[in-house]
């Protein structure tokens, strides 16, 4: 993960420069130069670093006082200028921007380009990366920034720092993430399956296996136009499967009661009564002579008629004997 590096020691050479970033043109100057170093050298000493009793040491801070002196300007003005200008899609390879920064620099300072120096120039433009993904991460709406950081690996605890979030919603955001990878990753193997057929027949198939419609724009590349042909196709027969079935069920109903009483022949209108007379002798409760007469597939019509009003059963079968 990417982490904030501030709080590492300082390198020598910029403990150096950033304390003649600070001295005026006259502690550059003549008689000035070498109090200006022994003061240096001074607080250098009690920020950890063996300078006046170091010779190799004392040596660096004099000749950048030197280099300083001859340029004009301290080497630290034109290296934060260009790192100021830098902007988030310039350090999107901090190595890349590295080298050249340090080009566009070697010419008034080729010193930069020594070896031991590029590390920490580029520990210095991947902090200024972090600084400039937490500026965007602030400007951002909502949880957008959060998703940010996390996304592009800075690490959880300079997150809640930078953004002023507690962990607890550090981690909720983050289990979103989670969860969304994986479902990318379920879409991603459900659009294997249909490599080889149509968008219409993709994007039925991401529909079925209820895939979100703006992941089937992003991973099955089409347009809200295929996903709507195809919402408006499965409707369609959605439609079609319901009229169907409701046909059948009242096919099934119709054939469960039987025949209306005029549809019913003489003989078996004589017959169904006689049963009906026998399940009335068993029993005198509604809904068990009901169940016993569809047991029996006596026509829904005259069980109707028994159980409201018996003594028309006479008057029917009367009528069917002629």
């Amino acid at each position: 993960m990417m982490t904030d590096t501030a709080t590492e020691k300082k390198p020598f050479w910029l403990a150096i420069e950033e304390r003649i970033l600070q001295l005026d043109d006259q502690e550059l100057s003549g008689g000035n130069l070498e109090p200006t170093i022994q003061r240096l050298a001074g607080e250098l000493d009690g920020a950890g670093f063996n300078v006046s009793r170091h010779g190799g040491n004392l040596i660096q801070l004099r000749s950048a006082m030197d280099k300083a002196r001859k340029a004009g300007r301290p080497l630290l003005k034109d290296f934060n200028a260009a790192i100021s200008a830098l902007t988030l899609e310039d350090v999107a390879d901090p190595y890349g921007t590295t080298n050249k920064l340090l080009d566009d620099l070697a010419e008034t300072w080729p010193e930069l380009k020594r070896s031991g120096r590029r590390p920490d120039v580029i520990a210095i433009v991947e902090n200024t990366k972090l600084d400039l993904m937490i500026a965007k991460a602030k400007s951002l709406p909502d949880d957008q920034g959060i998703r940010m950081l996390i996304e592009d690996g800075v690490d959880f605890g300079v997150i809640t720092s930078a953004l002023g979030i507690t962990d607890e919603k550090l981690n909720e955001v983050h289990e979103q993430i989670k969860k969304e990878r994986a479902e990318r990753a379920r879409v991603a193997t459900l659009l294997e399956k249909v490599a080889d057929k149509t968008d219409e027949e993709r994007v039925r198939h991401l529909i079925e296996k209820d895939v979100s419609e703006a992941l089937i724009i992003e991973m099955a590349k089409v347009d809200q136009g295929v996903i709507d042909a195809v919402n408006k196709a499965m409707e369609e027969e959605i439609k079609e499967k319901q009229r169907l079935a409701e046909e059948e069920a009242a096919r099934k109903k119709a054939e469960a009661e039987g025949p209306a009483l005029e549809d019913i022949p003489s003989d078996q209108m004589v017959e169904y009564i006689d049963s009906i007379r026998e399940i009335m002798e068993f029993s005198d409760q509604e809904k068990e002579i009901r169940t016993m007469c569809e047991q029996s597939a006596i026509p829904k019509a005259l069980v109707d008629i028994a159980v409201s009003d018996p003594d028309k059963l006479d008057e029917l079968e009367k009528a069917a004997e002629g």
